[in-house]
């Protein structure tokens, strides 16, 4: 085989062990990271398969860098300011005095622990302050914490990211006045080049999202290429940004990201949808190429100093980092006890580390403790944080086994009615939907609603999704209720989606492949049936079942026209009606249903919602 057949396959399997990673992850329902590690091992160290350095040669960490940065401005294109409010003297405090008392921990328990020097320890504890946001997002969807948790760890886990980068360049930068322990000249230069990195990348990434703003509000770019656009400014901007300062590129992307998230004049819907895919392959590849440069003997070096680190980084390091951020703050101890347990390290922490072990190498400075010690914390970390952040936070009172609250997919007014009816018998309620008026007026009725596509995975990162347990797909348009059907179900379960009927001709189609959720209500409760019920005056009521009022009385008072929608029963558990589930509501039970219009001389016994 000639080394350009040799460089195509290495190249595929490279796509081939990370995109089947995710996949299998999914399948099995463990981290992706997990097994994303396990095939780069396997696939370097373990059978020598791949070799990314005589692959890539020097090109490899340039190839690295940029992927990073492309990582990280796709997560800060989800970073809304307005959860600031809620979440922003916690999030500012974890930012800065975590990242410091971080950053102190893991230094002192490096020296301590792995033996290595002070230059080294710095550096090290640097790399380490960042989390991992393509690690904590997937467990946040997974546990769906309520509360202000699960904002603040999306915040922390993304802008953290340039911040624990930085700090590892201006370690690097004063690494032989490190070593030769004047920590006053270190100190000095150190401010002055986190200065001179901050006003870059802010300055640069601002005016990259303003001119990519310009551009798309004055359709300068066809539709076709606004992604590949996108692409290009951003690879544009952090060049730039690193050639006046090394790595300002990373604050750069993450600041453009950010400024695009929270502008109004211009679409940027299929940049999103774009950035997304190119984050999963980035993410995959990434990981396996890292994995696979590490050498199971570097491992076997640390021995147990190595578990003991990691064991300083979960135990002490971001308790006391989370302790001393939430001082003066309005967290409850529960979000404080679960914001303790929640610091996944990711490809960024990977990466970087990778990066600095090969230029210490270069320059004879050791760090060969840097890259095994960075992928213990990383495996440990997503180990022990994977396996029990849900029963903690579920001990916690911050989730549920069974979340009773409901997503629903549309804003129209029959969607509202829904809405409000629900949230009036105590769940949480949060609307999502493309049509920007249809979701103001949401918010005006007092009801939650996120201004977003419920097929795309922006969705997913800027609904708080703590108490809800079930979805509803409740838009106009049958294809889009049967693909996030089947998107929620990977979440909430098969049987905890629903969606409304489709047309007779719609329903075959889908009963052939079985590309559906459960239908809802009734076989007539169509989108058209519905709405045209409300329409004509239809309104959902909510009705309090007694031994003197029974169901059977409901039905001779309302008549057979009158549509159960949902049961409420004695214990609080909420029931959605489907075509393939009977109901037999009983006594101290509520029942949610369509009425029509009663005459103005009827008694009812039911109470409007």
């Amino acid at each position: 085989m000639g080394d350009a057949e040799r460089m195509l396959l290495g190249l595929a399997s490279i796509f081939v062990l990370g995109v089947g990673a995710q996949w299998l992850a999914w399948r099995i329902k463990l981290p992706s990271i997990l097994l994303l590690l396990a095939f780069g091992f396997a696939a370097g160290p373990g059978t020598g398969w791949l070799n990314p350095d005589q692959m890539f040669g020097k090109l490899l960490f340039p190839i690295v860098s940029l992927s990073v940065a492309l990582i990280l401005f796709e997560g800060s294109l989800s970073l809304k300011f307005s959860e600031l409010a809620e979440v922003g003297k916690p999030l500012r405090n974890l930012l800065s005095i975590g990242v410091a008392v971080t950053w102190l921990v893991i230094t002192l328990a490096a020296r301590w622990i792995l033996g290595v020097d002070v230059a080294t320890a710095l550096l090290l504890g640097a790399m380490l302050t960042v989390t991992g946001p393509t690690v904590v997002g997937p467990l946040l969807r997974h546990i769906r914490p309520s509360g202000k948790v699960s904002s603040i760890a999306r915040w922390e886990g993304i802008v953290i990211d340039p911040i624990g980068a930085v700090l590892a360049v201006l370690v690097f930068e004063v690494f032989d006045i490190l070593r030769a322990a004047d920590f006053g000249k270190a100190a000095i230069d150190g401010a002055f080049g986190m200065l001179a990195t901050a006003v870059t990348g802010v300055v640069a990434g601002s005016l990259a999202a303003w001119f990519l703003i310009e551009c798309l509000k004055r359709y300068w770019i066809p539709e076709r290429l606004q992604s590949p656009a996108a692409l290009m400014i951003v690879a544009a901007v952090f060049v730039a940004s690193n050639l006046v300062k090394h790595e300002a590129g990373l604050v750069s992307v993450a600041v453009m990201g950010v400024f695009l998230a929270n502008q109004k004049s211009a679409s940027i819907k299929r940049i999103f949808e774009f950035k997304e895919n190119l984050s999963v392959l980035l993410v995959s590849s990434l990981f396996i190429l890292l994995a696979a440069r590490v050498e199971f003997a570097d491992f076997s070096q640390l021995g147990w100093r190595g578990l003991a680190f990691v064991a300083a980084v979960i135990l002490i390091a971001r308790p006391a980092s989370v302790v001393a951020s939430s001082i003066g703050t309005d967290l409850s101890k529960a979000e404080r006890i679960f914001l303790s347990w929640l610091a996944p390290r990711g490809i960024v922490a990977a990466a970087v580390a990778s990066v600095f072990a090969l230029r210490l190498d270069e320059t004879g400075n050791g760090g060969g403790e840097l890259v095994p010690a960075t992928f213990l914390v990383i495996v440990g970390t997503v180990v022990v944080y994977g396996l029990t952040a849900f029963p903690l936070a579920r001990w916690l009172g911050l989730a549920s086994a069974e979340a009773q609250g409901v997503l629903i997919a549309s804003s129209h007014p029959g969607a509202r009615a829904i809405g409000h009816a629900l949230k009036s018998a105590g769940f949480r309620v949060v609307l999502v939907d493309t049509n920007r008026e249809d979701v103001m007026t949401a918010r005006l009725e007092g009801l939650e609603a996120c201004y977003a596509n419920i097929l795309s995975e922006q969705a997913m990162d800027e609904i708080d999704l703590g108490g809800i347990g079930r979805f509803l797909a409740l838009t106009p348009n049958d294809e889009v209720n049967s693909l996030s059907a089947m998107h929620f179900s990977e979440l909430f379960g098969q049987q905890k989606v629903y969606q409304l009927p489709p047309s007779k001709t719609g329903r075959t189609a889908m009963a052939s492949d079985h590309l559906h959720g459960r239908f809802l209500f009734s076989p007539e409760s169509t989108f058209d049936a519905l709405d045209h019920r409300f329409e004509s005056g239809s309104t959902i009521k909510s009705t309090g079942l007694t031994e003197e009022f029974e169901f059977e009385s409901f039905r001779k008072q309302h008549g057979d026209t009158a549509v159960p929608l949902f049961l409420v029963t004695e214990s609080g558990k909420l029931v959605v009606v489907t075509e393939d589930k009977t109901i037999s509501p009983g006594k101290d039970q509520k029942l949610i249903a369509l009425i029509d219009p009663q005459p103005e001389n009827a008694t009812s016994s039911t109470s409007p919602v």
